[in-house]
């Protein structure tokens, strides 16, 4: 008896835009408290600056998946539009260029024109959508759940670093959010990688560098400014 496989592509939509969403928070944020708290400014300007990072990250990310997403379904629309119509001009021609699509694939001629024949019997709009233009309807685009992903995930992974403001120290706001930024990046790069069945250490490592990057390059933005203030 085989087990069931355990696929995990089904996952790809909103895996992609909840980690692309909390990462985005985790790092736009730290990042903007960490440069506004190197320029030497005061704990509640840090404050206020971080929580509007979040507000507008979070609307910007909604803002993006959606149009990008609702671009890839209006492509996708299109597409079988198109391909409803040819399937009403020339029926005959569609089943030919399905079965030579299986052929290409390793099956004989008559097996591939019998397949191709059963398969659009039973739907044919849904046999060439699948196996001529690769639109499968679990890997569909999903504007709204992809904007509402995106927005949540990074107001969550926003959250995070701005939790440090509130109690730590003015000389140990730096290095606490930063430390404590570091953490949670690695532990979504963890969680990432074992959903979508990745090795772990690579991703954690991955995002933690990107995001100790753009920490000090904007720690290094505030204590210029703030030198020239």
């Amino acid at each position: 008896m085989v087990d069931n496989e355990a696929h995990r592509s089904h996952r790809v939509g909103w895996l992609r835009a909840a980690v692309l969403g909390a990462n985005d928070g985790i790092v736009s944020t730290a990042s903007l408290v960490i440069g506004v708290a190197a320029a030497h400014t005061g704990h509640e300007a840090i404050l206020v600056a971080g929580v509007a990072g979040l507000v507008a990250g979070a609307m910007s990310m909604a803002a993006g998946e959606y149009v990008s997403v609702s671009a890839q379904a209006d492509t996708e629309a299109a597409d079988l539009e198109l391909e409803r119509r040819h399937l009403a001009e020339d029926l005959a021609f569609e089943h030919r260029e399905l079965a030579r699509i299986y052929e290409d694939r390793g099956l004989d001629a008559e097996l591939a024109r019998q397949v191709a024949e059963q398969l659009m019997a039973h739907d044919a709009l849904d046999a060439h959508a699948r196996d001529e233009l690769g639109i499968v309807d679990r890997a569909r685009a999903r504007p709204i759940q992809a904007a509402l992903s995106s927005a949540a995930s990074f107001t969550v992974g926003a959250a995070l670093p701005l939790l440090p403001v509130l109690f730590a120290p003015g000389r140990w706001l730096i290095p606490t959010v930063a430390g404590l930024s570091l953490l949670f990046l690695a532990a979504l790069g963890a969680v990432a990688a074992r959903a979508g069945g990745a090795p772990v250490g690579r991703a954690a490592l991955r995002v933690t560098f990107w995001g100790a990057l753009a920490m000090g390059a904007t720690a290094l933005v505030g204590a210029l400014f703030g030198i020239s203030a």
